[in-house]
């Protein structure tokens, strides 16, 4: 059953009500609590998002949520339901901004995600009634609500013509911190992160750049646990290289003097603890927190 917040409300959020324009009323399913309003951190970014966007993406939006941040996004394909998932994985809070009635799932095909944002006390919200259709139009619409949400922004993974960067224009007018992800210089994917650069957003190297921006003693830190996952030997090894970039088990092997055969059973095992993944011949790092 979906529910709205009018813009005279008490109830209504404080950040949305200042910028220029903000929605009369905000139609919504899911745990509407003003808590879950006080920290948010819009995450946007690519829809065709690289391992390396999602990698980065994973490890950022976790720790942020984990530190108590609210992760606002879109709830499009890419980055943005790689970080309804990231926060969701921690068990953090998350808010999907839809360019669509509050009674449609769109994409369609992420109604597993939908459901889990509600089923864990997040929220599904939109200044669309019921079923109206998703349009051009309306995904500008639906990006001022994303920033105006959030006190901070960050942008991972972004072309020249990229709809983020309609979000991280929002994000400065309304005076709000601007955070961009570097990526390699040779992807497209980084062309509107460039862009950002030159203008003057901030860079991220770690996420405690994002932090700053918030007030740490507001935030509840859901897991106090830090450093690479619980490894020795040989697969402690491979996780640290795979830390610098991706590489095959023969370019592990080099690095590490390691045989090929070995190293193929190490790596078996660390992909059977879930902690990297492969793509062609490269085996990326999952996942793990900075120190």
């Amino acid at each position: 059953m979906q529910k709205g917040i009018k813009i005279n409300d008490s109830m209504y959020p404080k950040l949305l009500k200042e910028i220029v324009n903000p929605p009369k009323q905000i139609y919504y399913k899911g745990n509407w609590d003003a808590a879950i309003f006080e920290n948010c951190l819009a995450v946007v970014g690519s829809r065709r998002m690289t391992n390396y966007g999602m990698q980065i993406t994973t490890k950022l939006v976790s720790e942020a949520a984990n530190a108590g941040i609210t992760i606002v996004s879109g709830f499009m394909y890419g980055v943005d339901a790689t970080a309804h998932k990231a926060a969701l994985a921690v068990g953090g809070k998350t808010i999907a901004v839809m360019p669509c009635g509050i009674k449609m799932i769109h994409p369609q095909h992420q109604e597993s995600l939908y459901n889990e944002i509600l089923d864990n006390k997040g929220l599904v919200i939109s200044e669309f009634e019921g079923d109206f259709p998703p349009a051009i139009w309306t995904y500008p619409k639906r990006n001022r609500i994303v920033a105006g949400l959030s006190k901070a922004t960050m942008v991972v993974e972004a072309g020249k013509k990229s709809g983020s960067l309609i979000t991280a224009s929002l994000a400065r007018n309304y005076k709000r911190k601007l955070f961009v992800v570097p990526g390699p210089l040779t992807s497209i994917n980084s062309e509107g992160i460039i862009q950002l650069i030159k203008e003057g957003a901030n860079i991220v190297t770690s996420t405690e750049d994002i932090l700053e921006t918030y007030d740490r003693g507001k935030l509840i830190v859901l897991n106090n646990s830090s450093g690479l996952p619980d490894v020795c030997g040989l697969e402690k090894v491979i996780l640290e290289n795979l830390q610098r970039e991706p590489m095959s088990i023969d370019e592990l092997s080099r690095c590490t003097k390691v045989t090929a055969s070995k190293m193929s059973t190490a790596i078996s095992l660390i992909q059977l603890k879930g902690l990297v993944l492969k793509e062609g011949e490269k085996f990326y790092l999952k996942f793990f927190k900075s120190g």
